[in-house]
């Protein structure tokens, strides 16, 4: 209905905001389905009024963002995005590749977006560098914070680029790197919404840089605060009070479909809470001591003795 509502108005946006409305109703949900019909979208060449692809652009980041196959093949589509569109929808892949690993500096991902960042377009080149800031937030990642250094060096007689350098600057290491703004937690298994809508205030407000962050809607970036949450595992008992417990942190492992008891976790480390976990890792218990109340170990958790539990004996 609400589509329907949209379709009838007689503008230009009219278009934009169907699309928007459509490509966050199927946010996180992998459709392939919408994701040619966005395609389809952009396959048409356009210098002109092609507000709607961007936003298709972006949509595609959008629907496919919090499962891996999806997103690999997104990436595929962008780099031919890239190779065969017209301008408007280039200045969107950016941003695109951004939504798409938030708080996830992988590193073809920042390698793409570290070329863009030197386009002699100046429009691709800072919603590459913003994207960049989207990629590393709270993540303190060392490559990207050297990147950064060295793109204000290049644009230091262009004051956009350098605001542009500043804000990706701060996401890289907000809240000293213990603060993230992945919309998806609980095991990547739940997008929050408010968190991702957040995220969309500052991406769709870089689809017009010029008359939005760089003009006079700068606190238009304070929308980010949604989307802010500690990345911190932090274990307490019943009464709140803090309680350092040992747990394993590693690369979450799909087990989706597997017999027996599979692991969940690859390569771990053995740490005490409070621990840091990033985007695609999870922790588990290291110790049979105690249980925990929830069944997904992030934020704060409240953990209980294990009745069952025996102490092993040294041989004396």
């Amino acid at each position: 209905a609400m589509l329907e509502a949209i379709r009838t108005i007689e503008h230009k946006i009219s278009k934009f905001a169907a699309i928007v409305l459509e490509t966050c109703a199927y946010a996180g949900s992998g459709n392939v389905l919408k994701v040619q019909e966005m395609l389809h979208q952009c396959a048409e060449h356009l210098t002109e009024e092609a507000e709607h692809q961007m936003a298709a652009v972006i949509g595609i980041g959008l629907i496919t963002m919090g499962e891996d196959v999806g997103a690999e093949m997104a990436l595929r589509s962008f780099d031919h995005l890239l190779h065969y569109c017209e301008l408007p929808v280039k200045r969107a892949v950016p941003l695109a590749l951004g939504a798409l690993n938030v708080s996830n500096p992988d590193f073809s991902v920042i390698d793409q977006l570290s070329r863009l960042s030197h386009d002699p377009d100046a429009e691709i080149s800072q919603n590459a560098i913003i994207a960049m800031g989207l990629c590393s937030a709270g993540t303190n990642n060392s490559r990207v914070a050297g990147l950064l250094r060295q793109l204000s060096e290049f644009y230091n007689k262009e004051a956009g680029h350098v605001f542009c350098v500043r804000i990706a600057q701060a996401m890289l290491h907000m809240g000293k790197g213990l603060l993230t703004l992945n919309p998806i937690h609980s095991d990547r298994m739940i997008t929050s919404g408010s968190a991702l809508g957040g995220i969309l205030v500052l991406v769709y407000s870089c689809l017009d840089l010029k008359s939005t962050l760089l003009d006079k809607t700068h606190y238009l970036l304070y929308y980010l605060t949604c989307a802010i949450n500690p990345r911190m595992l932090i274990t307490v008992n019943e009464d709140l009070s803090w309680r350092p417990v040992t747990v394993r942190v590693g690369q979450a492992v799909e087990t989706v479909g597997q017999a027996g008891k599979p692991k969940t976790i690859t390569g771990f480390q053995t740490h005490t809470t409070p621990v840091l976990i990033s985007t695609k890792e999870r922790a588990e218990l290291g110790t049979e001591e105690v249980l925990s109340v929830s069944s997904v170990l992030e934020g704060i958790v409240i953990v209980r003795d294990n009745p069952d539990y025996e102490p092993i004996e040294s041989s004396s």
